[in-house]
């Protein structure tokens, strides 16, 4: 990658984003951090600084249950960052219940779907300019729990749920995402901006964070070697700086760097589409311009 590279990474402070923001920072990178909370911001970039004395980190904070907040976000980056490299969606949550957002959408499709689309729409011409540069979206393999999807009703659905009900929902919300990616892929096509979504597998680091006993669990997991997230965060810095994806777009990735078929109706292009028409609709009172093809 060229001298001073911008990478911009949400959800850098915790779990897998962590992990990853360490393999990235280094000397010729610019590393932006999108994070909701500023002194784990902060701490963050410090460590990354010590870790890496030749890396520039900056940090830009955004709610992603806010949109209006995330539209901010990412107007400041789009006037502060004229050209961005790679753009890693790795900010996530798993809700055990169901939480509304100010702007009406359940807590989990608003963070795990809504933020990084509108994100992406923000900071689109920064991409482009960068030239060959990469998207990066985080999906998983929890999308074959989604039980299809409904895209006029799961958008904005915010009935309550279980805490088993909770993986359905998470489910949906991953394939959405992978779907955004795909379609963002196509939209993209005559530019020389990539965009992949990568299943990190199942890892440990933040499991559960609203479960009661998940610390406990994830010092009895990890003792047993399962779920290491040093697999998955490396699979999203290889999608993002490796040259063996140099080129490589609308695909959807294990951590073993093979390709999956997306769960139905993941793969089918006009679904994807019309996932993407009803997103730019939802979200044209936050970002009027949405990616498209250059």
């Amino acid at each position: 990658m060229n001298t001073f590279s911008t990478i911009v990474l949400t959800g850098a402070t915790n779990g897998l984003g962590r992990i990853a923001a360490s393999a990235l920072a280094r000397p010729g990178v610019r590393l932006v951090l999108v994070a909701r909370n500023r002194a784990k911001a902060e701490a963050t970039r410090a460590a990354l600084l010590q870790e890496a004395p030749g890396a520039a980190v900056d940090c830009i904070l955004a709610d992603f249950a806010n949109l209006r907040s995330v539209a901010q976000a990412g107007a400041r980056m789009a006037a502060e960052y004229p050209q961005i490299d790679v753009l890693i969606n790795n900010a996530g949550i798993h809700a055990f219940e169901q939480r509304v957002t100010p702007d009406g959408f359940s807590e989990m499709v608003s963070t795990n779907y809504l933020a990084p689309w509108l994100l992406t729409a923000c900071l689109r011409r920064s991409l482009v300019a960068a030239g060959a540069s990469r998207v990066v979206t985080v999906g998983s393999e929890a999308s074959r729990r989604a039980d299809g999807l409904d895209i006029a009703h799961d958008l904005t659905d915010t009935r309550p749920f279980s805490r088993l009900g909770s993986s359905v929902m998470y489910g949906k919300t991953k394939l959405m995402a992978i779907m955004f990616s795909a379609e963002l892929a196509r939209r993209l096509a005559s530019t020389a901006v990539v965009a992949n979504s990568v299943d990190p597998g199942f890892n440990v680091t933040g499991l559960g964070r609203e479960l009661p006993f998940a610390a406990t669990l994830e010092r009895v997991l990890r003792a047993l070697r399962v779920g290491a997230p040093e697999r998955g965060a490396a699979i999203i810095a290889r999608l993002a700086t490796s040259e063996a994806f140099a080129g490589v777009s609308g695909g959807y990735f294990s951590r073993e760097a093979q390709r999956l078929e997306p769960v139905q109706p993941g793969g089918d292009e006009l679904e994807q589409r019309r996932l993407w028409i009803a997103t730019e609709r939802w979200l044209a009172p936050f970002h009027r311009r949405a990616p498209q093809g250059a």
